[in-house]
């Protein structure tokens, strides 16, 4: 709950919850009051010919409470968020009061529209009510857009930038002990993948349109993996297959040795994900690597982009992991 709570305006999200709530209750006393003076069935379509659907009067009063809630709560609570810019909050809270407002002048629009007929068959769309509601709620939105406080507020966010700053101010080595990047295939690869998977699937999209689905999708799963976000840090080496499956956790006391090297793909089985024996290897293309010796034997072995960002992370985990040794195998703290 303490992460909710930092995480949404709690004066919005009550508004937000509660005033289409409101709204269509209010709504639904009104149409209760003017019953005895509607025809029914209620007239909910009309064409050039005269009123074309009909609908009973509970359904109608039920549908549009309904409705009222749901346009409301799907606009109003897009301005609760306090991730969100302060102008974007704005917005959405005087484009949620209009909706719900105007949704509200439509109803009452139809409702007065058949006021004192026997038969809804000659009713018509109240335009004055229509016009004026429509109006009120616009002008009713963009005031509420201009004095609706979306001030920015100390959150979690705010508290862990103070923490890192503060650790940076406190150890100016930490900011050279922290690297973090991605590394992908080449872009011949890419264009080698799209010509042997997209190009036979359009083919088979006529005659077999699952197996061209099934096809663009193996093409397209097989792209993803052949990018990987590499995070070292004073904790140690993590490797993310795709950006965001973690296929690699290495603790920095459990390092050996770290190497840059020029490898070939072949050698660790191919490009991707490949684990064989003690050897574990994610590589997104032949070239430079790191190769990450183990104090328990095994090895490890990642892409590094280029030659220059292979040194790097090969020479900032050969420091974090003597750092780790002479703590005593704890690393020291890092800012998450």
């Amino acid at each position: 709950m303490g992460k909710i709570r930092d995480s949404v305006d709690a004066r919005a999200l009550r508004f937000a919850a509660g005033f289409p709530v409101m709204l269509a209750a209010a709504f639904v006393v009104c149409a209760l009051l003017i019953r005895a003076d509607l025809p029914e069935p209620l007239a909910v379509r009309w064409t050039d010919a005269g009123a074309a659907d009909f609908a009973p009067f509970g359904a109608v009063v039920a549908a549009g409470a309904g409705l009222i809630v749901l346009v409301g709560w799907a606009i109003l609570l897009q301005a609760a968020p306090l991730s969100r810019p302060a102008l974007m909050r704005r917005f959405m809270m005087g484009a949620g009061l209009t909706m719900s407002l105007f949704v509200t002048a439509v109803l009452a629009a139809l409702l007065v529209g058949q006021l004192g007929l026997a038969d809804a068959r000659g009713s018509r769309v109240d335009v004055t009510i229509l016009a004026m509601g429509s109006g009120a709620a616009l002008g009713l939105g963009v005031v509420m857009g201009f004095v609706f406080k979306a001030d920015e507020r100390w959150s979690t966010d705010d508290e862990r930038a103070v923490r890192e700053a503060l650790e940076r101010q406190r150890d100016p080595d930490l900011a050279r002990d922290s690297v973090s990047l991605w590394v992908h295939a080449r872009t011949s690869v890419f264009v080698m993948l799209g010509i042997a998977t997209l190009f036979p699937a359009a083919l088979l999209t006529v005659a077999v349109p699952w197996l061209a689905a099934l096809l663009v999708a193996a093409a397209l799963l097989a792209a993803v993996f052949l990018f990987a976000r590499i995070r070292v840090d004073r904790g140690g080496l993590r490797v993310f297959a795709g950006g965001f499956v973690r296929v690699m956790d290495v603790p920095a006391a459990a390092i050996d040795a770290a190497t840059p090297r020029e490898v070939k793909a072949a050698d660790y089985g191919g490009w991707g994900y490949r684990s064989h024996g003690a050897t574990t290897a994610l590589l997104v293309s032949s070239g430079p690597a790191v190769v990450v010796d183990r104090s328990d034997g095994r090895r490890l072995a990642v892409s590094g982009g280029s030659a220059t960002t292979a040194d790097n992370i090969a020479q900032v985990l050969s420091r974090v992991a003597a750092r780790a040794r002479r703590n005593g195998g704890a690393p020291a703290s890092q800012p998450e």
